[in-house]
Parts: C-alpha cells; structure tokens; sequence
C-alpha cells in the first residue's frame, strides 16, 4: 500500500499541482499566528509545549483515522494515505519558479529570470550574472526537492499510514515559521522547533543526498560530501547541495550579488559554472533519485512477500 499510495500522489500531483498557498499554507500560517499570539512568552520552555501539543497530537490523530479507516475498508485507508500525501509532498509546490527561470534563461531573457529568482528566494538579484541565477536557482531545487518529497517519503515510510506524512511537514513548517526568527520581540519561542526539526530531518537529509550520488557521479558527490559540506553554515543544507553538485559535475556555492551586496560563500562541487544546461540536468538528478526510491520500496515489498 505504501508504494501505491506514493505513485497516486505523484501522478496527481503532476495532473493537478496543489495550490499550497490556499490550501496548506495559508490555514497552517493563520495557525502558527494564532499560536505565537497566545504562547509566546519569548521562553524555549513555552515553545517546546506548544510544539509537543500540537504535532503529536496531529500526527496520533491522523494515525487514528488512518486505522479506523483500514477497519472499515483498505481501499478507504488506501485514498486517505493518498489524499494526506497530496497535501504534504509535491515536486510541483515550487517547480513552477524554476521551470520560468530556466526558460527565462534559454531565451536569453536574463533581467526575468533575476525578477523570478528573487520572487522564489525573497531577495534581489538585479547585478547577479546569468550563472549565479542559474546557480542559486538550482540550489533552491536540491533543497525543495528533498523537503516537499524525500524527506516526507522517508517519514512516511518509517511511521504507519500517512503519520509520517503529516509529522515531517508540521516539523518542517514550525522549524522555518519559529525557528528562523532572531528578533529580541520573538525571544527564544521557536528554538525547541528548529532543534527537533534537525534531528527529525538528521536521517533523511544523508539518504537524499546519498542517492544523489547512487544515481550521478558517485565519486565526485563523495568527496564533495566529505571535504565540502562542512564549509557550508548549514550543515544538513551543504549536505545535499554537496553531494548534488558533485553527483552532477557542477560548481555551486561561490560568492553571488544579492541584495546590493556580495555574499561571500564556499564552493560546493567540483566541474564546470552552472548555467541552464546544468538546470536541465538537475531536473533529472530528482527523478532519477525518486525512482531509486521506490524501486527499492518496490524490492522490498517484493521480498516481503516472497518471505511470507
């Protein structure tokens, strides 16, 4: 059931891309606001209440509904895996920025795909060179792909029915609405968010990136991995990005304008500049690490019944 109901999701997901802003985004923000709004005392303490009493119980609740529905009938627990999937995982939830940008690129069409970039990022980018988008643009994608789909497959592979599912995006969302925030008026209310975030997202951030270097140069994501992610500020982000430029013979990182200003960072990867052609190839990287995913869910299901 649990390939079944990953295959489901995929291709509606590609038939009809969900609208996460109406959907997902815009009720779980009103929530969060609700939430900081009652809460926070600008105490961890609190935080880490909140937290705890509000993703634990979603994800009990959904497991609950899951085995009352398996109990009635499986194809009913069948759709509800789908239909949580749906809502949680999506290749498309941010594809749309980058399939502009890399057109953009293509035609030459560079002062679009700055204005696109930024829209994406939430910076500016108006000196930045036609590398440095396609770059950043493809930075983007390796971390998006991994957070809307490898890392909500992983978890809702190790927990029954959809629980994973829905524990891995509410963690996700705590961890960048709460955790992100420095400001002396939010206090210390979401580091119990982002904490748990990273331990939540420890395993399944090395297995995205290994099978970016299962399904690219196997070698060269290695090293990358090895000498490389550690230069990185955030270590599980350098991880992936890494091991991605290594796998696909690319240089990311490396200084950028953004903003008026030049950011200095380290380089990841080894090869050529990112340019649109390397985008494209980014594009494959996922799908090829998606379908290692489930061929090997696939075996493994096989080898189950085979033993049984």
């Amino acid at each position: 059931m649990t390939l079944f109901s990953l295959i489901f999701a995929l291709l509606i997901e590609q038939l009809r891309p969900l609208p996460v802003q109406q959907v997902v985004a815009g009720p779980l923000g009103r929530f969060s606001s609700l939430l900081v709004e009652r809460f926070n005392d600008g105490r961890a303490a609190n935080g880490r209440m909140v937290w705890l009493l509000v993703v634990i119980p979603a994800t009990l609740a959904v497991g609950l509904v899951f085995y009352l529905l398996w109990q009635v009938h499986p194809l009913f627990a069948l759709l509800f895996n789908v239909g949580v999937l749906y809502l949680t995982m999506g290749f498309r939830q941010e594809s749309h920025f980058f399939t502009d940008i890399h057109l953009a690129l293509r035609m030459g069409e560079l002062d679009r795909a700055r204005i696109l970039l930024g829209e994406w990022r939430g910076g500016q980018y108006h000196e930045a060179s036609s590398s440095e988008v396609a770059r950043l643009a493809i930075e983007q994608a390796l971390l998006s792909a991994h957070r809307n789909v490898f890392g909500v497959v992983f978890w809702f592979i190790v927990l029954p029915g959809p629980c994973g599912a829905v524990f891995y995006r509410l963690s996700r969302y705590f961890a960048e609405d709460w955790g992100r925030r420095r400001d002396a008026e939010f206090g210390e209310f979401g580091r119990f968010a982002r904490t748990a975030f990273e331990w939540v997202d420890f395993v399944p951030v090395r297995l995205t990136a290994a099978s970016f270097s299962v399904v690219g140069d196997f070698e060269d994501a290695l090293f990358c991995w090895r000498t490389q992610a550690v230069l990185w500020p955030d270590r599980p982000s350098g991880i992936l990005l890494a091991s991605g430029a290594g796998a696909m013979g690319v240089r990311l990182g490396m200084p950028v304008h953004e903003s008026g200003e030049i950011v200095d960072r380290p380089e990841l990867g080894i090869g050529e500049e990112a340019d649109a052609d390397y985008m494209q190839s980014t594009v494959g990287l996922v799908w090829r690490a998606l379908l290692l995913c489930l061929l090997l869910l696939a075996l493994v299901g096989v080898a189950g019944w085979v033993g049984a």
